[in-house]
């Protein structure tokens, strides 16, 4: 098997992987070739699952993730000096999902479903693949750049000519996936809360256009159509905002009003420990600790006290009596019966209804070269309800009176603020620049980290294994191989 050349990224793709032991000379009688297994729904949505489990997984993936984002202004510990292999755990995860959902994708345009499956029904499948494919190029895109483009056409990923595909290409198909699968999702599950539906899909259209709007594509024609798509989300009303911040991210709101489509944890598959959230002041282990200055910029507000914790029983966290860091407080809110058992069932949100109001905010003052009412009333149902709403002077209402310039600083620090420690903030500091085209990278995080700072920061290193395997390959800037 030494000589058989198999990509890393490929190496734990259960279905594709099985085809490359070329010298066997006997095949297993239970064995199933992959182009004869998706003959049914059902197995076509096992994909799906197999898929998300990827990325979702206990310990693993984005399930214990920080440390891929740890570099951003937020978390505690991290820095500008990003090291080789940084993030491939990742991407690992995300080709294994993409490979096998190539595959159901083939089967399905191959007609191996048949007569087990309406062309309705086949319509709904194809949606949920296609969103689920899109949403993986979506984030190996940002955190690589240009990435290799494997698709359902290509014929072997294990023996054909893997090379690096332009962004422009990967957001191509990103966006061709996601409208597909606008047109074809349902707009909500009664029976199964929890898959993506055609609002999820609108919804990271529009984040997707969003982001080809500024770096590295700035492509500003694109600030339109993420309004257009987040405009429809909103319009719709088939989201809305939870009213109290306290129960944003609570169990009992898991699955709606505000959330879109998460990381979804339940009891049959449960999320990474809950203790790794909590301080061992609470008995926990205290993995994900928040940056001080960060912490210190944040206005004071009922949002603040939701999501950070700063506090026990009335004392500030640099008078505790260890772990004097702030905590991650948004995912706090298991059971006791649960973090006794280690059996946390908490979701951590892809798309939220707080995100597209914001998406909306930003793309239509850009679009329209000043903020809109509609921007306006946008942003601030989020400001109004961080701030329990009552008005904070430190955290004001914003007007139609600002300039374009200000409105969209001040949409970037309440997605700053709202959208905390779910993976959000680094493609937010990749994405943007200020007016003399410094990166927010740069501005924007501690000072601590800014004279770490280079433009080579701004993309993850391709793994080690794929350059070694790979001739064809090559690295991004500011990295060894």
């Amino acid at each position: 098997m030494k000589n058989i050349k198999t990509y890393h990224f490929l190496f734990i793709a259960v279905i594709i992987s099985a085809m490359s032991c070329k010298k066997l000379t006997e095949k297993p009688i239970s064995f199933v070739e992959p182009e004869n297994f998706y003959t049914t729904p059902s197995q076509i949505e096992a994909t799906f699952a197999g898929a998300m489990n990827r990325l979702w997984d206990y310990w693993g993936g984005y399930g214990y993730g920080m440390g891929n984002f740890v570099n951003d202004d937020q978390y505690d510990g991290g820095d500008l000096v990003i090291g080789n292999n940084h993030g491939s755990d990742l991407w690992s995860a995300h080709y294994a999902a993409i490979l096998n959902l190539n595959s159901a994708i083939r089967a399905m345009n191959a007609g191996n479903l048949g007569a087990s499956a309406t062309p309705e029904e086949l319509d709904v499948l194809m949606g949920q693949a296609k969103f689920i494919r899109a949403f993986n190029y979506f984030m190996l895109v940002r955190m690589f750049g240009d990435i290799p483009l494997i698709t359902e056409t290509t014929e072997n990923p294990t023996t054909a000519e893997i090379v690096r595909s332009p962004i422009a290409d990967v957001y191509a198909l990103i966006v061709s996936d996601f409208t597909e699968a606008a047109a074809k999702l349902p707009r909500k599950w009664d029976a199964f809360p929890g898959r993506p539906t055609s609002g999820a899909a609108k919804g990271l259209l529009a984040k997707t256009y969003l982001t080809m709007a500024t770096y590295p594509m700035n492509d500003p024609s694109n600030y339109a159509k993420a309004a257009d798509y987040a405009g429809q989300v909103i319009q719709e009303g088939d989201y809305s905002l939870v009213h109290n911040i306290e129960d944003v991210f609570s169990v009992a709101t898991k699955y709606g009003p505000e959330m879109m489509w998460s990381f979804n944890s339940n009891y049959a598959d449960i999320n990474t420990d809950p203790q790794i959230y909590r301080p061992g002041l609470l008995e926990g282990w205290g993995d994900s600790r928040v940056q001080i200055e960060w912490e210190q910029a944040i206005p004071e507000t009922p949002r603040k006290n939701a999501y950070v914790l700063t506090e026990l029983n009335g004392v500030k966290y640099p008078d505790w009596e260890s772990d004097q860091t702030p905590f991650i407080k948004k995912f706090m809110y298991d059971s006791q019966d649960d973090y006794d058992n280690y059996s946390s069932i908490m979701s951590m949100p892809i798309i939220r209804f707080a995100d597209v109001l914001l998406i909306y905010a930003e793309a239509a003052n850009k679009a329209n070269g000043a903020p809109t009412q509609d921007a306006v009333d946008a942003i601030n149902l989020v400001i109004d309800r961080a701030n329990g709403y009552a008005p904070i002077a430190e955290h004001p209402l914003l007007t139609t009176a600002m300039s374009v310039e200000d409105f969209d600083e001040a949409v970037i620090e309440e997605r700053n603020q709202e959208l905390c420690f779910e993976y959000d903030r680094w493609f937010d500091l990749i994405r943007k620049k200020d007016s003399n085209g410094e990166s927010y990278l740069k501005l924007k995080t501690i000072p601590a980290f800014q004279p770490n700072y280079s433009d080579d920061d701004l993309l993850f290193p391709i793994p080690d294994a794929d350059i070694e395997l790979n001739d064809k390959m090559t690295q991004n800037p500011g990295y060894t191989n």
